[in-house]
């Protein structure tokens, strides 16, 4: 029996989503909110549904800011935080969308009536699903506000949000903050095989502010009329201008890696604009869902590429399809209740079949070698991240086993030898090499996992997989503490290890970990009751190291060492009073004691009545019987 062909899927999403119902009512309520003093939102069967015009004005389009009309994301007022790249810059998105947004936010009672439907204490009822639904730029808005709603972490149920015809928002580093923050399958675009707009932004605006000029007008007139018009010689004229000039750079953005390394007409520069989400592709033949960034991109320049077709229906397509995503999902329905088939069969495989109807169904051809070989390509770069995802899995299991050495080594030194493992390890005696073996064993496993995740060959998702988020966590709580140790052993002069020493997979993990402790709602963090096993932060041996010689260059007369010295100790009492530090740092030989006993000598000599809520902690030794749990 063979198995479900692979591509299908992509249909199979297709038509449980216009079968629901969910799209059609999606689509119903952002033509209603075209007369909207910026959006309107109704409730149908449980679902709160909060739609935004279409928004055809030239200014919001057009933002001449720069090239592509691309700017920063972050706002004070509105957006912050986790809508940054991997490499921790902030995201770009149009900026005329985001001006759009943020009018809506300061002026009218959006946050009011959202907020009404997001405190589910202030209804007394369980929250309902909330949809947001855009039409064209109004699509973008709605992508944005979903964003907003995301990044806010204000709704105990994840809101939705659906576009038609919406043109692309964001760059790549707003593609990986979603796909980090797994909030990709929160998005369904709608895309109809003609529609100009979808791939409007590939092109710069002096390619098409021009036309737009023209054509936003009658679009406008259409959508606040609704009727059908035939446009005029001039529209259709600055349609054909419009479309042959997207095709241009539509064509550059689908052939990157073959245009990159020549100029096509002069044109060298790909537009910054990335798709995420899932995009359902509709076609006369019916639709289907694809949610792979550059597989999505080549479509979008491939589905307009009809061959059966002459120029002038396709132009005219450009405008009807744009307005008409009602008749486009009617027929989607349509030809998702009567069975497909392939126009030439052959002999292919459940796999090849499967490729070819998404094709058939998207407006390609199941036939397009080229479309093919690209989603087959496709298929075989997620097969070989997931591939690699298994791999490291295998040898985290090793990894895991090395961990479990070293913390034998960790209790050894304290039991037996009544000193810490940093202490230990900072000798670097006979007994403490194995355990350096692990160190350095370790160290080259995380940095394997470091390097593929910023080369891509990982899902995309994977640094937000808590396996892999404690696993590193974990790994720097117990491990960093000796790569600091070994720096101090090694190092000569004034260095120090958290400036010049740390590494970047420690830095990494411990981003990763910042990101999903920032995810929680704040409601569900609670206060520690028992003391950790293993000192929170990881660096707290670096800040010890650093307090001793502060202190030392303080006997010596350096008196701007006084400032710093006093924040470590307030930063020691801060970990205590919150359970974050392990029980090993007050053995009375650790490096710890070592500084409280000079510091405390000092600060009595002095002043004899000198006190502190730390020294009154280590004055009735506090830590002593107190309750520690191994997190």
């Amino acid at each position: 029996m063979e198995s479900t062909p692979l591509f299908t899927v992509g249909q199979e999403i297709a038509t449980f989503l216009v079968s629901s119902g969910i799209v059609s009512k999606a689509w119903e309520e952002s033509r209603l909110a075209s007369n909207s003093e910026g959006f309107s939102l109704n409730e149908y069967e449980g679902v709160a549904y909060v739609a935004f015009p279409s928004f055809y004005e030239v200014e919001g389009f057009i933002a001449d800011k720069n090239k592509y009309g691309e700017g920063n994301i972050q706002n004070d007022e509105i957006f912050f935080g986790c809508l940054e790249g991997n490499d921790g810059q902030p995201a770009l998105v149009h900026q005329g969308a985001l001006k759009l947004f943020q009018h809506i936010m300061e002026n009218t009672d959006f946050q009011r009536k959202l907020q009404i439907y997001m405190d589910s204490k202030q209804r007394k009822l369980k929250p309902k699903p909330i949809v947001f639904v855009g039409h064209s730029l109004g699509g973008a808005v709605a992508t944005l506000a979903t964003l907003w709603a995301l990044e806010k972490r204000l709704m105990q149920s994840s809101p939705f949000c659906i576009t038609f015809g919406s043109p692309l928002v964001g760059d790549v580093k707003l593609v990986e903050a979603v796909g980090r923050e797994n909030w990709a399958n929160n998005f369904c675009h709608v895309v109809s095989q003609h529609d100009i707009v979808p791939r409007m932004l590939l092109a710069p605006f002096e390619s098409i502010s021009e036309s737009l000029v023209a054509i936003l007008p009658y679009w406008q007139g259409i959508i606040a009329n609704d009727n059908e018009d035939e446009p005029d010689y001039f529209i259709q004229d600055a349609c054909r201008t419009l479309l042959n000039n997207v095709l241009q750079y539509t064509h550059t953005v689908a052939n990157y890696e073959i245009d990159s390394l020549m100029k096509l007409d002069g044109v060298n520069e790909r537009s910054p604009y990335k798709p995420f989400g899932t995009y359902m592709f509709c076609s006369s033949e019916g639709a289907a869902c694809i949610d792979n960034s550059e597989i999505i991109l080549k479509m979008l320049h491939l589905t307009m590429q009809s061959h059966e077709k002459p120029s002038n229906e396709i132009v005219q397509d450009c405008f009807s399809e744009h307005i008409g995503y009602g008749s486009v999902l009617k027929n989607v329905i349509e030809k998702s209740t009567v069975g497909k088939s392939i126009s030439s069969p052959g002999s292919e495989s459940s796999y090849e079949r499967g490729i070819s109807l998404q094709l058939e169904a998207i407006g390609v051809g199941g036939q397009n070698d080229h479309a093919r070989i690209f989603l087959q390509n496709g298929g075989n770069i997620e097969n070989k991240l997931n591939k690699n995802f298994a791999k490291l899995a295998i040898e985290l299991s090793e990894a895991q086993r090395s961990m479990a050495e070293l913390e034998w080594y960790k209790e050894r030194c304290e039991k037996e030898n009544g000193i810490t493992y940093y202490d230990s390890f900072r000798k670097l005696d006979r007994k403490d090499i194995d355990a350096n073996l692990r160190r350095v064993k370790l160290a080259l496993f995380w940095d394997e996992v470091i390097e593929m995740w910023e080369k891509h060959e990982l899902p995309s998702d994977f640094q937000s997989k808590n396996k892999w988020i404690y696993a590193g966590n974990t790994y720097s709580r117990l491990v960093e503490p000796l790569d600091i140790a070994h720096y101090y052993l090694t190092s000569k002069g004034n260095s120090n290890y958290l400036i010049d020493g740390r590494s970047t997979r420690h830095k990494v993990l411990q981003k990763w970990m910042e990101e999903k402790e920032n995810s929680r709602s704040s409601k569900s963090k609670k206060p520690r009751t028992k003391f950790a096993s293993l000192t929170q932060d990881s660096c707290f041996w670096a800040h010890v190291e650093e307090a001793l010689k502060d202190l030392e260059n303080l006997k010596q007369g350096q008196y701007q060492k006084l400032q710093r010295l006093e924040m470590f100790e307030r930063y020691v009492t801060r970990m205590f009073n919150e359970r974050k530090i392990s029980c090993e740092v007050f053995l009375e030989e650790s490096s710890f004691m070592m500084w409280w006993t000079e510091w405390k000598e000092h600060k009595k000599n002095e002043s004899p009545e000198w006190s502190s809520p730390l020294y009154k902690i280590m004055e009735i030794e506090s830590w002593k019987g107190l309750n520690w749990h191994a997190i």
